[in-house]
């Protein structure tokens, strides 16, 4: 799935020579750092910047991993190999493994946010658009998977655009959380390194320096960044089913679109599946799944211990890059979106005016009946109605205590459709004043 992203996109940021670039940038950012403070000679700063590869020689680290084993000492050894100087051996003064790995891993996270970021734009706006387009375009209302009363599918269409607006709102709160960074030594207290190290760093990447770390940054952090996606990919596994659902044969008011040269199934020429819709739900539930790895990284031992590591360098690469595939998947199927609107009003008439109920039982009430007793009529003409397979009307009609309270004509007021919608273009309009289609809401933050 990777390979489908450009080297600009979320693969870059979890490729090993894009790690190593950013752990030797934090490397000389913290050496020029020392070196204005002078703690180390100026040159040595100078020296590292110059010794910079265009492509780390992987094959080479690795062989000195295997003899130390220890990856970030092995880093050191090979960046004194590059330099070739004494003055290599002033780098990485005062710092430990966690200042250099967490501050990547935080910078990754927080390159990984912008590109969800967008991903979450995109389809805000792709449901916003189906919203509009489809605000008076009527449909059943279904709860319990059965017919209710009819909405409109541009109301789906504007609760999913709220949805993902909220869940954009909450990606960039995680992204905030998670842009920090941490240089203050073995112990979090800076005893072999000065705190202007840090400032310095974490401005030159964009990051906030941690107010109180460990030997690492809290991974209390991390947990609320992997709960965010979790929410995310709850939210396109919601509207995905929804859409998986509309597309079902009894149903079939909603396609996903389908080419020219597309094929359905290897044994049945007939079959047009879901597969897009489909492949979001599952991938959202890889998304989740990470979630509970994220949390249990939270309990660590004292000021660190290591097992932490290993789940992210597997989750962080995993969710990210699966979320992001995910998003994507998502609006181009919103965008897509082949919508029968001649379905649904069939299906509108499936129950034979029984979604009316309601109104009826409504103007029996204000009539002067009993609500409980209300109740019981249109109920017993509902059933009646399903047991004789007629119209939901004629059995109204053929109550006595219903025609006593109702005339025909009002009876006849109950299913004009135009009453239930009156207030949609009200709701339509608050979502989008709640969450307005603002570029420094529904856009990326620009990496640095």
């Amino acid at each position: 799935m990777l390979n489908r992203y450009s080297r600009d996109g979320m693969a870059s940021i979890w490729s090993q020579q894009e790690k190593l670039r950013i752990w030797f940038r934090i490397e000389a950012y913290a050496a020029e750092a020392m070196a204005e403070l002078d703690v180390i000679p100026d040159s040595c700063a100078k020296q590292l910047w110059a010794s910079e590869p265009a492509e780390f020689d992987v094959e080479r680290l690795l062989q000195i991993e295997r003899e130390v084993q220890h990856e970030s000492l092995a880093f050191q050894m090979y960046l004194e190999e590059l330099m070739g100087t004494p003055e290599a051996r002033f780098v990485h003064r005062g710092l430990t493994s966690s200042d250099v790995l967490d501050t990547c891993t935080n910078y990754q996270l927080k390159r990984a946010a912008d590109l969800l970021i967008d991903g979450l734009s995109s389809l805000a706006r792709a449901c916003r658009r189906q919203c509009m387009r489809h605000r008076h375009t009527v449909c059943i209302g279904r709860s319990h998977g059965v017919h209710g009363e009819p909405v409109t599918f541009g109301l789906k269409m504007a609760r999913a655009y709220a949805e993902f607006s909220r869940n954009l709102q909450r990606m960039r709160a995680a992204r905030t959380e998670i842009a920090v960074g941490k240089v203050s030594g073995a112990m979090g207290t800076f005893a072999d390194v000065d705190p202007f190290v840090e400032r310095y760093v974490c401005e030159r990447l964009g990051l906030v320096p941690e107010p109180v770390s460990s030997q690492i940054v809290p991974r209390d952090r991390h947990a609320t960044f992997f709960l965010t996606l979790s929410v995310v990919a709850a939210s396109l596994e919601r509207l995905a089913t929804e859409l998986r659902q509309l597309q079902m044969t009894e149903v079939a008011e909603v396609h996903e679109a389908f080419g020219k040269r597309q094929k359905g199934s290897s044994a049945m020429p007939h079959k047009r599946n879901p597969i897009l819709s489909e492949n979001v739900c599952g991938l959202a539930r890889i998304v989740r799944a990470n979630c509970a790895a994220a949390l249990d990284n939270v309990p660590l031992w004292h000021e660190r211990d290591m097992s932490h590591s290993s789940v992210e360098r597997a989750i962080a690469p995993d969710a990210t890059a699966t979320l992001d595939f995910a998003l994507w998947r998502m609006k181009h199927v919103v965008e897509n979106l082949m919508i029968d609107d001649r379905r649904m009003k069939h299906n509108l008439e499936l129950t034979k005016g029984r979604i009316a109920s309601q109104r009826v039982m409504l103007m029996l009430t204000d009539s002067g009946v009993a609500r409980n007793q209300a109740y019981r009529l249109v109920q017993a003409c509902a059933f009646e109605a399903v047991k004789s397979d007629t119209h939901f009307r004629e059995a109204l009609l053929k109550t006595p205590e219903i025609v006593e309270k109702l005339s025909e004509r009002r009876i006849n007021q109950a299913f004009d459709c135009r009453d239930w919608f009156r207030h949609v273009d009200l709701i339509v309009d608050r979502v989008f004043a709640a969450y307005p289609d603002h570029d420094d809401l529904l856009t990326a933050t620009n990496s640095n």
